[in-house]
């Protein structure tokens, strides 16, 4: 590019000429020579470009918001402003961002957690002006190396923010961020530099957020969300079994490729496995894959070379396929904002896509999780900045868990909501307390429940089915020439052709099957809580071996299992003994040694349940049983299992002394796994008596 902006006052606002010959070239490079820009695409272009303002578009998915920010950034640098940042949410979208840059004749890199060791290159090709466009994460302005060394350089030099997914900025939005509010500092920081931010699942409680975050004078621009090409159906009435057995049914019939949805990573594995000994080809996609296997498959879906993508929220905003057949949602997200992000993936460029939601039993317990992940609780936020101040010094988030007791995924977005709140900051060696005094906002964060209950209803509404399902959707999202589409499920009454509303007996058998045959994994834990006779990491000559549940929260293949570990005591019935002697058949593989001795941990909530599963399971196996723990004391009323404050439970559990267990490979047994403590201590008092190996097995393991 000409021109080259300098790294102080960067933007130089694009002539009406400039910003209409950019269009052209950008649609060109994206729809084909004759292709023309919307009325309102030049309207949000202009304004950025030539007036220098800031803007929010809300449109839906393939009106072409993208396009505006490279008509944009392109008028900008031919006018000789500084080079544009996007703050993008997701890899995947990254990806798709370049490519569509480079078509438009824009030369773009990416700076994220898989590349910041190019940063030292990315810097020296940004200040010889040979790029146009930077894409990084909203995670990536949240590093500490990034806040100090990138930041500084770059923003005098920049012409021009794009602020992508721009809902995740509002605490209000169905997938809000914490650290997509760090982009309100960049905000204060350079007043004069046009933004753009872009989202097509924005109601107008968040554009009305989003928009003050952006500054006074901010131009919005907000249209129809209709999608005429999605077909829209609810299948109701499924248990998660009979879901997994529809989609195995229905896949073959369905038109082209697409995704199927899951709520959870582990559903994703699971589905994807169950689909694949079916013989059908898919792949599972979900955030915890590396970065180069996620682009692989988002590859293989894109070439029609896979049927389905099984794939949780990761792989949603921004992933680019136009011709995506059809979009199935295995249980129902928690609020009709983000199943209309999501399904908007489909049918972009197809006169009609197969839209298809199976909610299930679990949907409720999984929005509950999901409502409050990102809310802080008050309790918990006293808890970290008490072990932060306690420390004087930074702690990592596992350190963190262990002295606090919560889980490392809730703990992580905790310290983010913090750090934006600037109670904590982030450093190289963990996260620190800042000392600024922090207040809990009852208020803010009751009325942001209540949004998400409210939500939440709405999806519960959609999932009964009872009017139109596109009315639903856009009701949600407050548009506002929202009307019976007449074309889904809920206005015809009926599925389309060749759509069933329930699985046939066979399929539904073989997903029983498969589920049942699963192996629930229970991870030991790796380091001591305090107040315990053992500290720092869990040692090798202590510690427990990785163990077996029979089920996980509500497993739809043990329903009853939930139920048994929380009913009154009594005799473990005949099928929980016959199911664990499966997942021990099935566990054999991964032993170090076949166990000579089991020992049923004493339990105050259910003596005889633990104790005759353990003489059933040593009959069947021949091995002996020996009550060799001890417990003291009642039940603690303080909120141990929520806490996973360990120390009451090393007072309670002990050995005794006349155990002889000395080289021998234990199954300490148990009715259920909540924090691991109880095991991982029984575990240690075992294995410092002389016990080879611990291999814990128990009914049921709690979320």
């Amino acid at each position: 590019m000409s021109n080259p902006a300098t790294a102080h006052g960067a933007v130089r606002l694009a002539s009406r000429e400039q910003l209409e010959a950019a269009a052209l070239t950008v649609l060109a490079g994206s729809a084909g020579p004759a292709a023309r820009p919307r009325a309102d695409q030049l309207t949000a272009a202009s304004a950025l470009a030539c007036d220098g303002r800031r803007a929010l578009v809300v449109q839906a998915t393939g009106w072409g918001k993208s396009a505006v920010y490279w008509m944009a950034a392109k008028a900008l640098r031919e006018a000789g402003s500084g080079p544009t940042l996007v703050v993008s949410p997701l890899l995947a979208l990254m990806r798709n961002q370049v490519d569509a840059a480079e078509r438009s004749g824009l030369t773009a890199a990416t700076l994220n957690s898989s590349n910041f060791a190019d940063w030292g290159e990315i810097q020296a090709d940004l200040a010889a002006d040979r790029i146009d466009v930077l894409l990084t994460s909203p995670e990536r302005l949240a590093n500490p190396r990034f806040a100090a060394e990138v930041l500084p350089w770059l923003l005098p030099r920049l012409g021009l923010l794009v602020i992508d997914e721009a809902h995740c900025i509002s605490g209000w939005g169905h997938d809000f961020r914490p650290d997509y509010r760090r982009i309100a500092g960049l905000l204060t920081r350079r007043p004069e530099l046009p933004v753009l931010a872009t989202t097509a699942t924005a109601n107008s409680r968040v554009t009305d957020d989003v928009a003050e975050q952006l500054g006074p004078d901010t131009l919005v621009l907000r249209g129809t969300l209709a999608r005429a090409s999605l077909h829209l159906s609810v299948v109701p009435r499924l248990g998660l079994i009979e879901a997994y057995a529809w989609v195995d049914e229905h896949l073959p019939s369905l038109p082209g490729s697409g995704i199927v949805y899951t709520a959870t990573v582990r559903q994703s594995g699971d589905l994807a496995g169950y689909l694949s000994e079916r013989g059908h080809l898919v792949r599972a996609y979900h955030g915890q894959l590396d970065t180069t296997d996620r682009q692989a498959i988002e590859e293989e879906l894109r070439d029609n070379r896979i049927k389905a993508v099984i794939a949780t929220s990761a792989l949603g905003m921004g992933y680019d396929k136009p011709d995506l057949g059809f979009v199935i949602h295995v249980g129902s997200p928690g609020s009709p904002v983000d199943y209309y992000q999501q399904v908007g993936r489909a049918g972009r460029a197809l006169d009609s896509a197969q839209v298809v939601l199976l909610p299930t039993p679990a949907d409720e317990n999984i929005w509950r999780y999901f409502a409050t992940a990102s809310i802080p609780r008050e309790d918990d936020a006293d808890a970290v900045l008490r072990a932060l101040a306690d420390s004087g010094a930074a702690l990592t988030v596992p350190r963190l868990s262990v002295l606090t007791g919560l889980r490392d995924n809730r703990l992580e977005l905790l310290v983010k909501v913090l750090a934006v709140e600037g109670a904590v900051r982030r450093t190289e060696a963990g996260w620190e307390a800042t000392g600024q005094p922090w207040r809990y906002d009852h208020d803010r964060y009751a009325a942001l429940l209540a949004a998400r209950e409210h939500e939440a209803d709405l999806m519960r509404t959609y999932a009964r089915s009872t009017r139109c399902l596109d009315s639903v959707l856009r009701e949600a999202l407050d548009d506002p020439s929202a009307s019976a589409c007449g074309r889904c499920s809920a206005c015809t009454g009926s599925l389309p052709s060749g759509l069933r509303d329930h699985p046939g007996p066979d399929f539904v058998e073989a997903a029983l099957a498969f589920v049942r045959g699963l192996d629930v994994v229970i991870k030991p834990r790796l380091q001591w809580a305090p107040g315990l006779p053992w500290s720092g990491r869990i040692g090798r000559g202590v510690s427990i071996e990785p163990g077996r549940a029979l089920a996980f929260a509500d497993d739809p293949a043990w329903p009853d299992a939930a139920r048994l570990a929380s009913s009154p005591d009594g005799p473990a019935p005949p099928w929980v003994r016959d199911a664990l002697v499966r997942v021990l058949t099935s566990w054999t593989s991964a032993w170090p040694a076949r166990p000579t001795l089991i020992v049923p941990v004493p339990s105050t909530r259910h003596p005889q349940l633990v104790g005759s599963l353990a003489e059933a399971l040593g009959q069947i196996g021949r091995i002996p049983v020996r009550d060799v723990l001890t417990i003291s004391g009642h039940p603690s009323t303080a909120d141990l299992a929520a806490k996973a404050r360990a120390g009451f439970q090393a007072a309670r559990i002990g050995l005794r002394t006349d155990a002889d267990v000395a080289g021998h490979t234990i199954l300490l047994v148990d009715d259920r796994w909540q924090t691991g403590w109880t095991a991982t201590i029984a575990g240690a008092l075992l294995r410092e008596a002389g016990a080879e190996h611990v291999l814990p097995l128990v009914i049921h393991q709690q979320p």
